[in-house]
Parts: structure tokens; C-alpha cells; sequence
């Protein structure tokens, strides 16, 4: 549960930076306990503890840059859609071959 819940048509209450990173460093304790104990490779466990952990830092961050006017030097990164997007490294050379090799008959 997030300390400050976002919900439209109102504004953001500022977080105590204090109790934010207590929050973050018990999501970090949280993630690591549900990855020692994984069940898996799809662990749900794991899943939700990464998620509360994302949550909890961007409140920390929040908090730091509004109350203190300071940031921290991570950012998370936007989730892509691994099956829209394909990694140039995962092409062989004939995927990246724009010709059409024609045979002469």
C-alpha cells in the first residue's frame, strides 16, 4: 500500500521524505527476501515485491526533489512490450539484408 495513493481530481499530498525511505529500504529487504525464497522463475512473490519496490522509490524520489529539492542519481526505466520490440542484438545478418536475392532461371 503506497504511503501517499494517487487519486484523480486531487493533489498529490507531499510524503515525508523520512518515512518514504523507510518505506523503500523495507521494499528493498521485501524484494530480497521474495527472490531468495522464489518458487520459480514466474514467482508471483517476486513480481509483487519488484513492483512495491518501484512504487516505493518513486515516492522516495518524489518526496526528496519536493521537500529537499535534491533527486537520486537512478531512474526507472519505462517497461516495453518485449514482443512489439525487437532488440537490434537478437538480428542475425540476413534479417538486417534489405535485398532480395533473386535466382536467374
Amino acid at each position: 500500500m503506497p504511503l501517499c495513493p494517487r487519486r484523480r481530481y486531487r493533489h498529490r499530498m507531499t510524503v515525508d521524505p523520512r518515512a518514504a525511505l523507510d518505506r523503500l529500504v523495507a521494499a528493498l529487504e521485501a524484494h530480497f527476501n521474495a527472490v531468495v525464497a522464489r518458487k520459480g522463475d514466474d514467482d508471483p512473490a517476486v513480481d509483487d515485491a519488484y513492483d512495491v519496490l518501484a512504487d516505493a522509490f518513486e515516492v522516495y524520489d518524489d518526496a526528496l526533489g519536493t521537500v529537499h529539492g535534491e533527486a537520486t542519481p537512478f531512474y526507472l526505466a519505462e517497461e516495453d512490450d518485449e514482443d512489439d520490440d525487437l532488440d537490434e542484438d537478437d538480428l542475425d545478418e540476413d534479417d538486417l539484408d534489405d535485398d532480395v536475392d533473386l535466382q536467374q532461371v
